[in-house]
């Protein structure tokens, strides 16, 4: 009742409300089902507790999503609902982040409240969407434009600098103008018909995608002729979204035949117009491909998971590790394992120096802290010492180590898998090293992917310029990077046993990639909601059939 009272007040219009309660026999994917044929709906908005399939809605909300937006709120937010994770991807992947990887890959616009939804509902079902991101603001009151502009650059929208035409042009229109640039402040006497020309002005300059006018009621002028002006301004430019604030008297929450939205407060305009502009920007993206992955040995990589399972679920020794990502062709650093000091020094002689010494306890995730890490080995007598002081950090007298080269300096990045048995698979990028958890730079994705969600992901990340060549430094291999990221999400996809996947630190170097640690969590996979077919909810042994 709450949710329809709010609707009403704020001038939404409902083509069909539905409460589903507990869904026992009715599911929200029926409904987006229902909705994508359903000509008298324009979007879709949803209060979602729960997924019942969450693959089959993000299928479904992909393909609803390209005809007509979905906004959504989903309860969940707070940190009492974070999953509990050994590994860097399970500690931050949260099932908060879970539900933002599937809206976002979905084109479903997550809200933060009802009034949120609402505000946003009001722009998609009546303006056309913005073809970019550049805004336009102009009003009478130079506060209430300075306010509009904050909240543009909150939702990422570019305030466009107005071409010294356009300036011109405003001048001819208001001779008195305080100020031509961007924000355009009329002044607080501005009459209707000043009002009216300096929209249109702007409007069919096309130098800008969207416009905000922002009204304030004075003595000093008409406000009820603004009104009009803009209703008549806005009404002479079908195809460009424009949104009102309207501020110090009553004012209708629509005007004209366009059913142009207006605000009480600029932030709700300018969010709403956020949300517009990113769902018209998921419209104009190619949905992307997934790519042909070749030598992938799906049969070996059974028998080794299998073989694992049967022997001890868990963490899996260095062996069983490595030789799961050589049938994936995941690009692995050379390494040799030792169980004694003298074992050790010979490896290290057959690399050549200078050389790594890791722990390889199985379970032990976090080596460094826990001293099993020692780099810059020059020479026989610096393994020795380090073979013996790895023993005594793990308190144990002959502890497995792992040697690898030294390697190029490049960029350290974390590549990781985490399952969930509700959303599935969850693969994460993020910058990697010591720096994983302190800096949380990172990108999730939910399963499949595809050849835009790769590239993506790394170029979300704030340290992307460190791959693109930082400062006069070369470019690394994003392309080896995105084939590495490809290569683990399939053995995600194929397994989801792998309940947990490290790889950290990757190093990106201009020549390619390669993982130096990795540590793998194997568990039986539990039954997971089928992808198409549909059932019932069971009932319990306590409920009564007939």
């Amino acid at each position: 009742m709450a949710i329809l009272d709010s609707a009403e007040r704020s001038g939404v219009g409902i083509s069909t409300f539905v409460s589903l309660g507990n869904k026992i026999d009715v599911s929200t994917n029926d409904l987006l089902s229902y909705w994508y044929d359903d000509v008298t709906t324009r979007a879709v908005a949803l209060y979602v507790e729960s997924f019942g399939n969450p693959r089959r809605f993000t299928w479904l909300a992909r393909a609803l999503s390209t005809r007509k937006p979905i906004l959504a709120v989903k309860s969940g937010r707070s940190i009492g609902g974070r999953r509990a994770g050994t590994s860097h991807t399970a500690a931050a992947a949260a099932p908060d982040v879970a539900v933002d990887s599937l809206f976002r890959q979905a084109g479903v616009l997550r809200m933060d409240t009802l009034g949120e939804l609402l505000d946003t509902a009001r722009l998609l079902t009546e303006q056309p969407l913005p073809a970019g991101d550049r805004i336009a603001i102009v009003g009478n009151a130079g506060g209430l434009n300075v306010l509009a502009a904050d909240a543009a650059a909150a939702a990422k929208l570019q305030i466009v600098e107005l071409s010294a035409a356009l300036q011109q042009a405003l001048a001819d229109v208001a001779p008195h103008l305080p100020g031509a640039s961007n924000p355009v402040d009329l002044g607080a006497d501005a009459p209707p018909v000043t009002i009216g020309r300096a929209i249109r002005a702007l409007a069919s300059s096309g130098e800008a995608d969207a416009l905000v006018v922002t009204l304030v009621a004075t003595r000093t002028n008409d406000l009820p002729g603004a009104l009009v002006a803009l209703t008549e301004a806005a009404d002479d430019q079908p195809h460009l979204p424009i949104v009102a604030v309207v501020v110090g008297a009553d004012s209708p929450l629509k005007l004209g035949p366009g059913n142009l939205p207006v605000y009480e407060l600029p932030e709700d305009a300018v969010r709403s117009l956020g949300h517009a502009c990113r769902y018209a920007r998921w419209r104009r993206e190619p949905a992307g491909s997934q790519p042909a992955l070749r030598r992938i040995d799906r049969k070996g990589a059974h028998r080794i998971v299998a073989a694992a399972l049967t022997a001890d679920a868990g963490w899996q020794p260095v062996a069983v590790t490595r030789a799961l990502m050589a049938c994936y062709g995941i690009p692995l650093l050379d390494t040799q394992l030792a169980t004694n000091a003298q074992q050790a020094e010979n490896v290290a002689r057959d690399f050549g120096f200078p050389v790594v010494m890791k722990a390889t306890r199985p379970g032990l995730v976090h080596k460094t802290e826990a001293g099993g890490v020692r780099l810059g080995l020059s020479d026989a007598s610096a393994v020795h010492a380090a073979y013996l002081s790895i023993a005594d950090s793990l308190d144990e007298a002959e502890p497995e180590v792992a040697l690898q080269p030294m390697v190029q300096t490049g960029v350290e990045l974390v590549v990781g898998v985490v399952h969930d048995a509700l959303f599935g698979s969850l693969v994460m990028v993020g910058l990697g090293g010591v720096h994983t958890d302190v800096l949380g730079d990172r990108s999730f994705r939910s399963l499949p992917l595809t050849d835009r969600d790769a590239a993506a992901m790394w170029r979300e990340l704030r340290a992307a310029p460190l791959l693109t060549g930082y400062r006069g430094a070369p470019a690394m291999d994003t392309d080896a990077l995105e084939q590495l990221i490809f290569r683990v999400a399939e053995l995600a996809k194929d397994f989801p046993e792998v309940s947990e996947l490290d790889l950290n630190p990757v190093v990106a170097v201009p020549s390619g990639v390669a993982a130096l640690d990795i540590k793998i969590n194997l568990a039986p996979a539990a039954d997971e909601p089928d992808a198409y077919a549909r059932s019932l909810a069971r009932p319990s042994a306590h409920q009564p059939t007939q």
